[in-house]
């Protein structure tokens, strides 16, 4: 494992891997948009490593000082990262969605969020008003030619590729109709047999029954397929893994009383309770949208997010980061301040789904803090040996994610690289070589921040051992604020004249 930097002196009541104050600062808002080539690179950016790495996150934090309540409601901002010849060319903007250009003009908020963020005024501001605002800060995904920043609540928002300035929302070319979801989440089955690549994607409405619509789409945009179904219950969910014949889903065990949030007394998140009596079930969702959807129940735990889905014979196996229960920020907290050890941590999980016998099994594969899962895009929804993704520093406990782990879920090895003291990382993006031979023969790329002098790094690793640390660091001129997800195009995306 390395350091970034020497720690900072601690006292002894302090036996962490990280300085509090260190993790809160990267919570900065980042209202400046850049636009640069990076000169200041240790190490040496990898000759066949050519294409470009997206990432979208919150932004801001606060709206004109007033404090966004939970990073999850804060406006989405994307990154760029074009890589050409050993070069490297950032650029970052604002999504200007109707909600983000509303509020920086007014300079307050004007918007309730999904996690806790309320209009100034208290209940009277907020009461019968159940508007949510589409920040489309979730996910950025190249597609079809076009660039489209997810949230999954509302349609996309379409930017140009290579300035990143934004279109406006799309509907893709008619899929969706005004009012529509099209969820964060897509999965990416890489075409056989003389197939082209598929995108599979989904949206949801909540409610007393929850509708989940499944949408396929080729290398084009074109839609191939879409199918909607009807579970019963309120349903919370924000990610899904596929297989050949499956989209399955995750329904958590919480129920949703609306009254609070109605009243503007809390925000929806909020108004969601978990339920630690009540079965987590399983949603198979055939993709040929005609046989009988299965539903399989197993003990309770939260996910938010899925690792990979594969079919052996009658038996689907599903990898899940899980938590104990559903974690939250209450209305009179502040996510800064969240005692890490009061709140539940990600674990590994894999499920083993008898579809024969209707039953459900579980072992707990990383104990270990975790979230923000990658694989080898070819192994997505396939049997799979390696998987890459964000951790604790620490083997226990429950802490910010600082590390990057690999799993070799065939001889049960564990690599690690962490950029503890004061490096903070996120979720990692497998780039596959160019004339790759194994499953692990890529890169990863990681923009993680660099508490030590309050900036952000773009990481990269080599896939195979990433316990040699980085073959390069690409160090920007600020911090971008910790984001979301990711993606990464082989399309080398620089603006005009650069």
């Amino acid at each position: 494992m390395q350091n970034i930097e020497t720690p900072p002196a601690k006292t002894a009541a302090q036996n962490l891997s990280y300085d509090r104050t260190d993790w809160q600062r990267g919570y900065e808002s980042q209202p400046n948009e850049s636009d640069y080539w990076i000169d200041d690179i240790e190490g040496e950016i990898p000759p066949g490593l050519q294409g470009t790495f997206f990432r979208n996150g919150p932004g801001l934090l606060d709206v004109n000082g007033q404090r966004i309540h939970h990073p999850f409601d804060g406006d989405g901002m994307v990154c760029a990262i074009a890589i050409s010849e050993g070069r490297a060319h950032f650029r970052n903007r604002f999504i200007h969605t109707e909600g983000y250009l509303a509020e920086q003009k007014a300079g307050k908020i004007l918007h309730r969020g999904v996690f806790g963020t309320q209009k100034p005024g208290g209940w009277l501001a907020n009461i019968f008003d159940v508007k949510i605002k589409n920040i489309a800060n979730t996910n950025i995904i190249y597609w079809g030619d076009k660039l489209l920043a997810l949230w999954e609540a509302a349609a996309p928002y379409r930017l140009d590729p290579r300035t990143l300035e934004t279109f406006g929302l799309d509907t893709l070319d008619g899929i969706l109709q005004p009012g529509e979801a099209f969820a964060a989440h897509p999965r990416i089955e890489k075409g056989k047999n003389g197939k082209g690549d598929r995108l599979v994607n989904f949206s949801v409405k909540p409610g007393l029954s929850s509708t989940i619509t499944i949408y396929e789409l080729d290398e084009s945009g074109k839609l191939l397929q879409s199918h909607a179904h009807a579970i019963p219950g309120f349903a919370f969910l924000h990610d899904m893994v596929i297989t050949p014949n499956y989209c399955i889903f995750f329904q958590n065990p919480v129920s949703f009383n609306p009254l609070l949030f109605v009243l503007g007394f809390r925000s929806a998140s909020q108004c969601i309770n978990f339920s630690p009596n009540k079965p987590t079930q399983a949603i198979l969702i055939p993709r040929n949208g005609t046989d009988e959807v299965k539903i399989l129940e197993t003990e309770p735990c939260f996910v938010f997010h899925h690792c990979n889905a594969w079919e052996e014979g009658d038996e689907v196996f599903v990898d899940s980061v899980c938590y104990e229960s559903f974690p939250t920020v209450e209305a009179d907290g502040d996510f800064r301040e969240v005692d890490f050890d009061s709140v539940p941590a990600g674990e590994l999980w894999r499920f083993k789904l008898n579809l024969q016998d209707k039953t459900v099994q579980h072992q707990v594969v990383e104990t270990r803090c975790c979230e923000f899962p990658t694989l080898h895009p070819n192994n997505v929804g396939q049997p799979y040996r390696y998987l890459y993704i964000g951790a604790a520093d620490a083997p226990t406990g429950n802490a910010p994610l600082q590390a990057i782990l690999k799993m070799d879920f065939v001889t049960g090895e564990r690599q690690i690289w962490s950029a503890a003291p004061r490096g903070f990382a996120g979720e990692p993006v497998f780039v596959l070589r160019p004339d790759a031979v194994a499953e692990d023969d890529g890169w990863l790329l990681l923009l993680m921040y660099d508490a030590a002098h309050h900036r952000s790094t773009l990481v990269i690793l080599d896939a195979r051992d990433i316990t040699k640390g980085p073959l390069a660091r690409l160090h920007l001129k600020q911090h971008i604020p910790y984001g979301l997800h990711g993606s990464f195009t082989p399309n080398v995306l620089l603006p005009i004249g650069s």
